[in-house]
């Protein structure tokens, strides 16, 4: 199975963590399906991701000392693989797992995902539980040594052939859910192993060979970051998404170090593997994570974020609480100019310095030019005519632009167009981006 035919275009949707931590309910994931189905579908958002911790009965419940209650008990089969808590997921109970809500998140149209961490259960290592399709137990193929440095639930599995059964066996039992979209934690780099030494570089490969086999095109995400740029072909070779960065939160620091990270990575953006830069913290968040507040980003910051997700071509994941939001916000998720740039587009950067950023993209008749004012003073960004084919994948000898069919994508008019360059007026943290067509060039014969 050719996992680069199918997330063809940077996956686009919904994930529980930013609001709802580890606390999220059947009832909750229902009510973001259905708002999706109604207002984003039409856009191109279409999976619904369930993240963290969905098989513990009592996550979030310790909160105020704990984001992962250490040796919780957790829920699983006698083959060692975790289960949605019924407590949480009602749908779910008598074994039937996420089925019934993924059934129900389809016939929306939609697509259904989940979180999961690299690894076997500790509790299943312990126990010396079965792990169907092969005779080893859990404690067999469970590595001690290999462990996450942030969440007390899973040991790393051992790199042989019962280990690899055991990634099996979960692959086969979420295509049998019924299940899109995998995003697997402590799996994309890790603080507590020295790059190469990191285990979960083959657990990678094991969960492309059992996503493979299972012949349900599942969409495969890697977290946390940040990515080894110098490991590139190992993530484009196993997955369809990974992290560019540690957790993305709603601080200007963050987004203005993004550029960085997008800069590094543009050469490996294309069809079926897409850098991640991760999710969206826009509207309300937080409320799992302690306390509620909404998003720290100023209008422009979000604009900001919105536009260079999409020039760079990143997947895009709400982390709000959709039935939430409010008008601006839907209008800036819903914004199919810019969105256009995520589906059809060629992003390049320019230029980037400490005060600015530029970057084109080039798809169907037009190319966009999106000038980003990285200060904290308003300014003047300008680009030369002749910088817009700086880069050979914005070049085209058999088209040239119509400089008088400038449009902005946010609705902003202050574009000044001359005879050599293209300049406006961005107000600080912010961005304008311009829409010119191209037209064929008309050929002189002699």
């Amino acid at each position: 199975m050719d996992k680069n035919k199918f997330a063809v275009t940077p996956p686009m949707g919904w994930n529980s963590y930013d609001y709802y931590d580890t606390t999220v309910t059947e009832t909750d994931v229902r009510a973001n399906a259905e708002y999706m189905a109604k207002k984003l579908k039409k856009y191109g958002w279409e999976y619904v991701v369930i993240d963290i911790e969905w098989y513990c009965n009592e996550a979030g419940t310790k909160r105020d000392r704990f984001q992962y209650i250490p040796f919780e008990d957790v829920v699983m089969d006698e083959y060692s693989r975790l289960q949605p808590s019924p407590v949480r997921f009602p749908s779910s109970a008598g074994g039937k797992g996420f089925k019934p809500l993924a059934d129900y998140i389809h016939s929306l149209g939609l697509k259904f995902g989940i979180h999961i961490m690299r690894g076997i259960p500790r509790n299943a290592a312990h126990r010396h539980m079965k792990v169907l399709g092969t005779d080893a137990l859990a404690s067999d193929i469970a590595d001690p040594s290999s462990i996450c440095g942030w969440n007390p639930d899973m040991y790393g599995v051992r790199h042989n052939s019962d280990g690899q059964a055991y990634y099996d066996s979960i692959i086969e039992m979420y295509a049998d859910w019924g299940v899109d979209f995998i995003k697997c934690d402590d799996i994309c780099d890790s603080w507590l192993y020295p790059h190469p030494g990191f285990s979960g570089w083959e657990e990678t490969r094991m969960l492309r060979r059992a996503i493979d086999k299972s012949r349900r095109e599942i969409v495969l995400s890697l977290s946390p970051g940040p990515a080894h740029v110098d490991n590139a072909f190992h993530y484009t070779s196993n997955a369809n998404m990974w992290r560019i960065t540690d957790d993305f939160w709603d601080r200007w620091d963050l987004l203005k170090n993004m550029f960085r990270r997008c800069e590094q990575w543009q050469n490996h953006v294309r069809e079926g593997c897409w850098p991640d830069c991760d999710m969206l913290p826009i509207g309300k968040l937080g409320k799992g994570h302690g306390h509620e507040w909404y998003s720290n980003f100023t209008d422009d910051e979000l604009k900001t974020m919105m536009t260079l997700w999409c020039v760079f071509r990143s997947p895009l994941m709400i982390g709000t609480d959709l039935p939430q939001l409010d008008k601006k916000t839907l209008k800036l998720l819903t914004n199919e100019d810019v969105l256009e740039m995520l589906r059809d587009g060629r992003g390049v950067e320019i230029r980037r310095n400490d005060d600015e950023a530029v970057w084109t993209s080039v798809g169907g008749s037009s190319i966009k030019l999106a000038l980003f004012n990285l200060s904290d003073s308003e300014r003047e960004i300008s680009l030369k005519r002749c910088e817009f084919f700086e880069d050979g994948r914005t070049n085209d000898t058999h088209f040239e632009l119509d400089y008088s069919s400038v449009k902005e994508l946010w609705g902003e008019e202050n574009c000044k167009v001359t005879d050599t360059s293209v300049s406006a007026i961005v107000p600080p943290h912010g961005v304008r981006v311009y829409s010119f067509k191209r037209k064929l060039k008309v050929q002189k014969f002699i």
